[in-house]
């Protein structure tokens, strides 16, 4: 099996059976308050399909596009992630007290989506061209920046999970382009200070801090949707009621097939249940490191590790949640939860890894070349033992000789 053969397959086989699986779990969490409400219990479910779909063919076709012409695409993505998320707390729709979705017909879009593959893309190709942030003054411009300006524009939706998810992504990169631990700890300190502020502001934020803390001192208010989940867990046992058999979707827990779909696979599917998500989140992620490990190119290396902690990243956030191990947050389970953007964006990065995987290990990293004037690079050339020298042209061995006959003079 070649190179990348084995993480490709891993990758693939891991990500169509998670999208596959959601598909269920939405149908399970959505179909019986659909059929109790008399509307269509399929509804969900033909939305779902019709965005994993749409998912998949994105991910077929970033997987045959050469992901190094990413590079160029990579300002024209940020500038289109800002619009969205300027347009969207204009135009966009309220739902549940946030504006954070699109409406285009039928559909929806959320722009703070696609944010976090554009600053990933971004944050890779401008690391792998300059040196590793080394200082805190480094580090702010332009990385910071464009992460403050992100994080703003998100928070103001609001959306607390979503500028999580994009720190999550940014500091994986950066600890894989070499900025040193310490920088990133007092950048950390600064970041953790201003998103206690941001929840200290919002009252709804932190209410649900003071639940996540003690979520059975209010559990018929702010700690009702901890309360559930816990309970919906716990109600599975080993083995789970069965699938579809759950009772903790109807009216009981909110947002069952969204961010606290995982509830519903821990009452219906049980602890094993629970578990076989885990190990396929653990497979993705060690495929992907290994697909980031083999890659000659620094820009694949790091839009790859970019990508595993897009993906992993928010799952482990989402599991933290609904396991009352981390405060509620809003962020989806990927592959699973209810959500087109989410689902469509994530598959469409999974195509770009794979494209990686394929072509990463075989690629030439550019270096800079100091005999252009213009800054450009040149491709990287090993010179082992066993290499060959290039032939010199008769200029060269013009100049050998004389310097041989003037030393014969002397």
């Amino acid at each position: 099996m070649k190179r990348g053969q084995l993480e490709s397959h891993v990758l693939v086989l891991v990500t169509l059976a998670l999208v596959a699986f959601g598909l269920v779990m939405v149908y399970s969490a959505t179909s019986a308050p659909a059929a109790l409400a008399r509307t269509d219990p399929m509804s969900y479910l033909k939305k779902q399909g019709g965005y994993a779909l749409f998912g998949v063919v994105l991910m077929m076709v970033a997987s045959r596009f050469d992901y190094r012409k990413l590079r160029l695409l990579a300002p024209a993505l940020v500038l289109t992630a800002l619009a969205g998320c300027l347009a969207v707390l204009a135009v966009g729709a309220r739902i549940n007290g946030a504006r954070r979705w699109i409406e285009l017909g039928p559909a929806t879009f959320q722009p703070s989506e696609l944010a976090k593959l554009a600053l990933a893309v971004w944050a890779a190709s401008y690391l792998s061209r300059h040196p590793a942030p080394r200082t805190l003054k480094e580090l702010w411009r332009p990385v910071g920046l464009l992460l403050g300006v992100f994080c703003v524009l998100i928070l103001a939706e609001p959306d607390l999970g979503t500028a999580i998810a994009l720190v999550v992504v940014l500091v994986a990169i950066l600890v894989v382009s070499g900025t040193p631990g310490s920088t990133l700890a007092a950048a950390g300190g600064i970041a953790v200070s201003l998103g206690l502020l941001a929840i200290w502001l919002e009252p709804y934020r932190r209410a649900r801090i003071f639940s996540f803390l003690d979520p059975w001192k209010d559990p018929q208010g702010a700690g009702f949707q901890t309360v559930q989940a816990l309970i919906s867990l716990g109600s599975g046992g080993a083995f789970g009621v069965g699938l579809g058999q759950g009772v903790a979707k109807v009216n009981y827990l909110p947002e069952a097939h969204t961010d606290m779909i995982l509830g519903v696979i821990g009452e219906e599917l049980g602890l094993v249940g629970v578990a076989a998500v885990l190990a396929a989140f653990v497979a993705f992620a060690w495929a992907g490191l290994r697909v980031a490990l083999v890659c000659k190119d620094p820009f694949g290396k790091r839009l790859a590790v970019g990508v595993v902690a897009l993906v992993s990243g928010q799952a482990v956030i989402n599991l933290a949640a609904v396991l009352g191990l981390a405060p509620l947050t809003g962020i989806p389970l990927p592959f699973i939860s209810y959500g087109g953007s989410s689902l469509v964006v994530t598959l469409l990065a999974v195509g770009v890894l794979l494209n990686i995987a394929g072509s990463g290990a075989r690629a030439t990293a550019a270096v800079p070349d100091r005999g252009r004037g213009d800054g450009g690079t040149r491709r990287a050339v090993a010179r082992g033992r066993g290499g060959a020298r290039p032939a010199r042209s008769a200029r060269d061995v013009r100049r050998v000789a004389g310097s041989h006959r003037g030393a014969a003079r002397s």
